[in-house]
């Protein structure tokens, strides 16, 4: 329990500090786009104020998770990270539209551009965006709220990689139409990133299987316990975060139901599933 708190705990500080990095470098990089004539650091300011709004739904949401079962909701509030999730991918898809729309537009007109300001600016949004992107530690990837802001923050760093690029070609070259094929060019990595969370998120939202659970070796395993004839009625959905519920009818034939439901629930721990409920059907 102390570990499961910890956890939750550096979560909280990891949403705390991303947030606050990401709204001043927002602030900075809005200032200094309109200021020297960026659109593509404009972009990545908007996609940057994408990942604080992001940011503060998965915080909330992860927030609301922890809350126990009451009332009509049995299963507690876990699920709300999917929610959270899919509403970050349609926020980041957004914004990467509007990146593109805006950069074509501003290639039919270009305006001029002072590289210098704009490339500090995306600098420092590589540098923030990676190290916010660090506080989640090694493991975000086991919890889709978590890595959808994991993937707002770095998809960031790759906008203002860009941005950082763009504005040193642009000094060396004097073409300022580079900057608008940048801001296009990063609008469609950032849909195309989008799409796959988006993907992810609304199968989720549907009850599919997590990923990285294998219902074929799920239906294996109990299928190989002492006694099981058949399995029917399997279903495995995540609950948010890493919980993970089945539930199953076995058919069985010569065990005891007792010794069978406590040996099926040890196999299935073994695979992450915590939350089993086993529907004991003998056969004569």
């Amino acid at each position: 329990m102390g570990a499961h708190h910890h956890h939750h705990g550096g979560a909280a500080a990891a949403f705390r500090w991303s947030v606050l990095l990401n709204a001043l470098l927002t602030g900075a990089q809005l200032a200094i786009g309109f200021g020297f004539g960026s659109l593509a650091l404009i972009g990545d300011a908007i996609h940057n104020l994408g990942d604080v709004v992001g940011l503060l739904l998965a915080w909330g949401a992860e927030r609301l998770s922890l809350r126990p079962a009451r009332g009509r909701f049995t299963y507690g509030y876990g699920r709300s990270t999917h929610l959270a999730a899919l509403i970050n991918g349609l926020l980041v898809f957004g914004a990467g539209l509007l990146v593109v729309v805006e950069g074509l537009d501003r290639l039919q007109q270009p305006e001029p551009l002072v590289a210098g300001p704009v490339a500090v600016a995306a600098a420092a949004g590589i540098a923030i965006n990676l190290l916010s992107a660090r506080l989640f530690g090694t493991d975000s990837h086991l919890d889709l709220n978590r890595r959808a802001a994991v993937l707002h923050l770095l998809s960031d760093a790759a906008v203002s990689a860009a941005v950082l690029l763009s504005a040193i070609l642009v000094a060396l070259t004097g073409r300022t139409e580079l900057d608008a094929i940048t801001a296009i060019a990063v609008g469609a990595a950032v849909m195309v990133s989008a799409y796959g969370l988006l993907k992810q998120a609304l199968a989720a939202s549907l009850d599919a299987v997590p990923e990285g659970q294998d219902l074929q070796l799920i239906e294996a395993a109990l299928r190989g316990l002492p006694g099981v004839m058949a399995v029917s009625e399997l279903h495995v959905w995540g609950l948010g975060g890493r919980r993970v519920a089945l539930t199953a009818h076995l058919q069985v034939q010569g065990v005891p139901a007792a010794d069978l439901l406590r040996l099926g629930e040890e196999r299935l721990r073994e695979l992450g599933i915590e939350h089993s409920t086993l529907q004991i059907e003998p056969i004569p």
